[in-house]
């Protein structure tokens, strides 16, 4: 599968360190929200504003508890559709 097949409510998994870049409210900078391998939920996709051929990808990460964490965006090489080994 790939990214363009995705569906909101489908897994995804990160492949990087997702750390908040400020840009999430309620949220302390810096704080990292999914470590490679974190299972996440596809909330959304959507663009960047001023370049509409990057697609970003609007993702909720479990958190250590298991809870859904804030909705975070993401750009295609942060999340894979396939869990990492």
């Amino acid at each position: 599968m790939q990214l363009s097949e995705l569906q909101n409510g489908d897994a995804v998994y990160a492949t990087t360190t997702i750390v908040n870049d400020g840009s999430v409210p309620g949220c302390e900078p810096n704080q990292v929200f999914a470590l490679p391998g974190t299972m996440g939920m596809l909330i959304n996709t959507g663009h960047v504003e001023l370049e509409p051929d990057t697609e970003l990808y609007l993702v909720s990460f479990s958190t250590e508890s298991g809870d859904a964490g804030p909705p975070v965006a993401c750009f295609a090489d942060e999340i894979s559709p396939h869990p990492i080994a």
